[in-house]
């Protein structure tokens, strides 16, 4: 092929990812532009599929700034978050959770087509995702108290702040135009993440929050009618 013909091939792809950019972006937002915060909440949805589309950063930090008003205990914000927009970092995160998931899966006596299948799958959703952040749990400032129970109740009331930082988080990436998913895939194996990523001891990950524009819609499953959730009510 000549030199000239490349270059237009190369243009009209460009042409094409600018096109599909502009489309998804702009329509991700006017959709969502004059929705209320009801309408945020069930319009949020986890997706597992995004568009080959960059994040700009600073809708990324929007949605990080929504984290940080979380309700927390003693106001002492017990999480810290790792961001992944570069190939590099992902790939290490994924090759080392996944020879920890072939341990695991081997462990549940899963065969080894099964095995590589849902490690393919898993390393895809990862690769694929424009954004990945990774929370973190923090109990370096937490009270201390001379009893186990009195520390698990603190670490807890923790681990319940960073649910509530994270939902912020997808709550303002809807409103944004962005869509994600909760991975809680870490929690199976928080030192090979920590490992993985250079972080410091005192952290544990606990999630892989994906963050991007949606390739495909998710299904949606039925919810719970509220009088079935709702146990009492004086």
């Amino acid at each position: 092929m000549a030199n000239d013909e490349r270059q237009t091939t190369n243009d009209e792809r460009r042409m094409a990812s600018d096109t599909l950019s502009s489309s998804v972006l702009g329509h991700s937002s006017d959709a969502r532009a004059d929705l209320d915060l009801a309408g945020i909440i069930r319009g949020r949805h986890s997706v597992r599929r995004y568009h080959d589309i960059a994040v700009p950063r600073e809708l990324i930090e929007q949605v990080l700034e929504a984290a940080r008003w979380a309700p927390s205990p003693h106001g002492r914000l017990p999480w810290r978050f790792a961001v992944l927009t570069r190939p590099a970092p992902k790939q290490r995160l994924t090759d080392a959770m996944g020879d920890e998931w072939r341990r695991q899966l081997a462990m549940d006596g899963q065969d080894a087509a099964t095995i590589e299948l849902r490690r393919r799958k898993s390393h895809e959703r990862i690769l694929r995702a424009p954004v990945i952040v990774v929370p973190c749990l923090y109990l370096a400032d937490l009270d201390v108290y001379p009893d186990a129970d009195r520390n698990a109740a603190e670490a807890t009331m923790a681990i319940q702040s960073l649910g509530c930082a994270i939902q912020n988080m997808l709550l303002m990436a809807h409103n944004l135009g962005l869509d994600g998913g909760w991975m809680c895939a870490p929690l199976f194996c928080p030192e090979v993440v920590g490992g993985a990523l250079d972080l410091d001891p005192a952290l544990t990950p606990h999630a892989l929050i994906t963050l991007g524009y949606a390739a495909a819609d998710p299904v949606r499953k039925d919810r719970l009618p509220l009088e079935q959730l709702v146990v009492r009510f004086d």
